[in-house]
């Protein structure tokens, strides 16, 4: 079960810890004004240190005449003197004290700090302070950890999420959040409109491109692919602030190959390769354009291309102690990866099933999964061939795998280079 931080708790914990900090303000601002001495008290005590002082000598003079240990003349002189000192250490007068005007000065201090820092605190921070972004954080935190949450459990955190952005709408992250969320909750109405107020709170034209391109999608999942009066109006939004919003322009491709208008749907994939070539679904998108170029009865300009270029061709076959192992219908992954490079992602891959083994596949650009990673950038690769249980490139215990030791050099006319699977991962 997971657990969830109650709003009302976090808020109550959040003023407390105010309270503690204003308390310890309270008490650096009183401290010195009850506990400090007064100026009159410390004149005062230096009085009556110097007349306890003339006290004392006066006796030791008078005990020293008596004893016999000086004359009258000099006893006399010595006196003078000692009264004479006396006269300019000590005040004339009574010294008045101010301790009660001082302490009821500290105390009207005191009920004044009391009274406004608080207050002045409490009203400050609501006109300036940032509890709505606090309290919008820990909403977004609570649904970023809530993946595997029950669809209740997620609805109540998104219009937790909901009330505090529309009563403090200046965080594109929060209604980033908040559409997402929608999105997997298949609310795509409400997902359109929380990408909409985002696209009213973005700092840059792409970025409200971008929001008002992802309020097109919801609405046309929602339409379940049709291209209705609402769809068509918010993709016309998004690219009147940029004819090249990716998002728009991939709808349009979905939409005209659905219509089967295979060239507009090529002419706007290919527009997303162009513009976005980093597009984390570059290799769908141009898998799609491949399709609606043999829809139409014709090459690929790029596999054509791709196919007189350097690459690896790979003969892949089956140890006969697995033969009777291995279903049919399992998936077949053939892939050429970087020298050095087993933790990123293949330079060219290629899909067949277990039916097809033996089989020969040529590895080239038009297997790769991103214009980035291509083989004809590479001089070496190093292949391996996977039989996959699950249907994933992913290598899992149960998978049948073979690979070469060494790399293989790509050519454009290379030989033909040999691959067996013949061991089972076991983890």
């Amino acid at each position: 079960m997971i657990r969830t931080i109650d709003d009302n708790f976090m808020t109550e914990t959040f003023w407390i810890a105010s309270a503690v900090l204003i308390i310890l303000a309270i008490a650096f601002v009183l401290y010195p004004v009850l506990f400090h001495r007064s100026g009159a008290r410390e004149r005062t005590d230096l009085r009556n240190q110097n007349l306890m002082a003339y006290r004392t000598r006066r006796k030791e003079l008078d005990d020293e005449y008596e004893a016999g240990a000086v004359d009258e003349e000099t006893y006399q002189k010595l006196k003078d003197e000692l009264a004479g000192s006396m006269l300019d250490d000590v005040e004339d007068g009574p010294v008045r004290s101010n301790r009660h005007t001082g302490r009821r000065s500290a105390m009207v201090v005191g009920l004044l700090a009391i009274a406004l820092i608080p207050a002045s605190t409490f009203l400050l921070y609501q006109k300036w302070g940032a509890m709505d972004r606090v309290e919008q954080y820990i909403t977004m935190q609570q649904m970023g950890n809530s993946d595997s949450a029950r669809a209740e459990q997620m609805g109540e955190l998104v219009a937790k999420l909901r009330e505090k952005l529309e009563a403090s709408p200046d965080n594109p992250d929060g209604w980033a959040m908040l559409g997402q969320s929608y999105m997997r909750l298949e609310r795509y109405d409400d997902a359109s409109w929380a990408f909409q107020q985002l696209a009213g709170v973005t700092e840059t034209e792409n970025a409200k491109a971008v929001a008002l391109g992802l309020a097109a999608q919801a609405l046309f999942f929602g339409s379940k692919g049709e291209m209705t009066d609402k769809v068509t109006e918010a993709i016309s939004a998004a690219r009147e602030v940029n004819p090249d919003e990716v998002n728009a322009l991939g709808l349009l491709g979905i939409h005209a190959f659905s219509q089967e208008q295979y060239r507009d749907a090529i002419r706007f994939w290919e527009r997303i390769v162009t513009v976005a070539p980093d597009h984390p679904q570059i290799a769908s998108i141009q898998g799609g354009i491949n399709e609606a170029y043999r829809r139409l009865g014709e090459e690929p300009p790029a596999v054509a291309e791709a196919a007189s270029g350097p690459g690896v061709t790979v003969r892949v076959s089956l140890d006969d102690a697995f033969k009777g192992d291995v279903p049919d219908d399992t998936t077949l992954f053939v892939f050429a990866r970087q020298v050095g490079g087993q933790a990123g992602p293949p330079l060219a891959i290629a899909r067949l099933s277990a039916s097809a083994l033996p089989a020969e596949v040529r590895l080239d650009d038009s297997r790769s999964m991103s214009p980035q990673a291509r083989i004809s950038a590479a001089d070496q690769v190093l292949i391996t061939a996977r039989l996959s249980r699950s249907g994933t490139a992913m290598a899992q215990a149960g998978d049948w795998q073979g690979s070469l030791d060494n790399p293989v050099p790509v050519l454009k006319d290379g030989d033909t280079v040999e691959i067996v699977i013949d061991k089972q991962l076991t983890n």
